[in-house]
């Protein structure tokens, strides 16, 4: 048997801190993706070029994350939200400028966006808004070769010191959740703004 050595910490377990401490633990499951975005435990896919406005629509309502189609343009949640319920509004077409849109396009984006916020108002009763465009990199698109419009809700003291000193964003609700009861939203109040409703598509 060796000798215990000198150098080594041996802790008493009952100096332990009991199972049940005083530290308030916020649960963030849908930013495991973004923490992971360098990490080598990543599961490691295909990288691709692919426009994820124009990738989105081709997948079911669930795994594009997509809130509502239209003929002209759909509805889509943000991967990575400014603020809960965060969505975007972007046509089928892929353009990068707004005056690329033709005149159908320009009328059902648009009034997709009022209907956004009525869906917001519905389902999660924000005291405000943030609703813009960045066109082209230099402007700070994210995506900039595909238009989309941002609609983000907000609430009086939604902001507090967690952007701040830690970089970090808190969202009480999961993505799909939000995703879920925007959909029943738009399919609800989409008829009221003569807006098309189509079929939500789920693959099997």
């Amino acid at each position: 048997m060796s000798e215990q050595r000198d150098d080594v910490r041996v802790d008493d377990p009952a100096e332990f801190p009991p199972q049940e401490d005083t530290v308030e633990r916020l649960w963030t499951p849908q930013r495991m993706t973004y923490v992971l975005r360098n990490s080598e435990d990543r599961p490691t896919k295909p990288k691709t070029k692919e426009c994820p406005f124009c990738a989105g629509p081709r997948k079911s309502d669930e795994d594009g994350l997509i809130a509502w189609r239209g003929k002209h343009v759909f509805a889509i949640m943000n991967l990575y939200p400014y603020n809960v319920g965060h969505l975007m509004i972007c046509p089928y077409r892929h353009v990068g400028f707004v005056t690329e849109l033709d005149d159908a396009e320009l009328f059902e984006f648009e009034k997709a966006t009022t209907l956004a916020m009525k869906v917001m108002a519905s389902v999660s009763h924000p005291d405000g808004y943030n609703i813009g465009i960045n066109q082209g990199e230099v402007a700070g698109a994210g995506v900039a070769a595909h238009l989309h419009q941002h609609v983000v809700p907000r609430w009086n003291g939604d902001a507090n010191f967690m952007p701040i000193v830690a970089q970090t964003r808190t969202m009480p609700i999961l993505l799909s959740d939000q995703r879920a009861a925007y959909a029943k939203a738009f399919a609800d109040l989409a008829p009221d703004f003569g807006l098309p409703l189509k079929t939500p598509v789920t693959l099997g």
